[in-house]
């Protein structure tokens, strides 16, 4: 008889998002597969948690998904999580899950924390219908994805490195226009905790003043509908 693989969300800041039902599946399993073992092992002792675990990580899960879903297909029970969030998400975990699917292996994804989805519903703009960008390509593709972004009428989400937003801002506005609205949100559920909403010309002011720190998340409006629409538009910023 096969085990499982859960997949399980962990706190993107404070611990107190971690679920009951988290902490019980992680203790009871057979192995936690964890991004960094140093980073999840804080999280392990401060729930109390002393099931073994195993890095896995975006450098050895091509070698290793088979095998260790050749495990789970012969009876273990093995989680998995990652530094922050739901695995999967900007983060490893497509692989394994892919190769229990494909082994018929049962795969369980438990509900829990991700930082783009309060950064969204807390940015004020459209939450209906939303594209989810993760981190944009460094170099090779950037363009490209800038200018579908720019042309697509949803609301369109990215992950970016402090060190980067600035440029990055610059670079939405150069395909997006100065105008467009968009919000920055950081360190979602941490003490320092905040979210800038405005214009992208706004934003590109307001951070080229005040050096952005923790981890980013960019909500940016889609594509506005044609002029005659135009007056829906209820939007205000933070910098007005």
């Amino acid at each position: 008889m096969s085990g499982t693989l859960y997949i399980v969300p962990t706190p993107v800041g404070n611990l107190a998002d971690m679920s009951p039902r988290a902490i019980d599946v992680l203790r009871q399993a057979s192995l936690i597969l964890a991004e960094d073992t140093r980073t999840s092992s804080v999280l392990m002792q401060h729930f109390g948690i002393n099931t073994p675990m195993q890095s896995y990580h975006k450098f050895n899960e091509h070698d290793c998904s088979a095998q260790l879903a050749e495990r789970i297909e012969g009876g273990d029970t093995i989680a998995l999580v990652s530094d922050a969030g739901t695995p999967g998400i900007s983060d490893p975990g497509f692989l394994i899950a892919r190769e229990c699917r494909n082994r018929h292996v049962n795969v369980v994804t438990l509900p829990g924390p991700t930082a783009f989805v309060p950064a969204l519903v807390n940015s004020g703009l459209p939450c209906n219908y939303f594209v989810f960008e993760g981190f944009l390509p460094p170099k090779k593709g950037r363009e490209t994805r800038l200018r579908l972004l720019a042309d697509d009428p949803r609301t369109f989400i990215i992950y970016e490195s402090p060190l980067r937003l600035v440029k990055t801002l610059q670079q939405l506005a150069q395909f997006c226009g100065l105008d467009r609205p968009a919000s920055v949100s950081r360190e979602i559920s941490k003490v320092h905790e905040t979210t800038v909403r405005g214009t992208l010309a706004q934003l590109i002011d307001h951070f080229t003043a005040n050096n952005p720190r923790g981890e980013i998340v960019i909500i940016v409006g889609g594509k506005p509908e044609p002029a005659k629409k135009a007056h829906t538009n209820k939007y205000k910023t933070d910098l007005d």
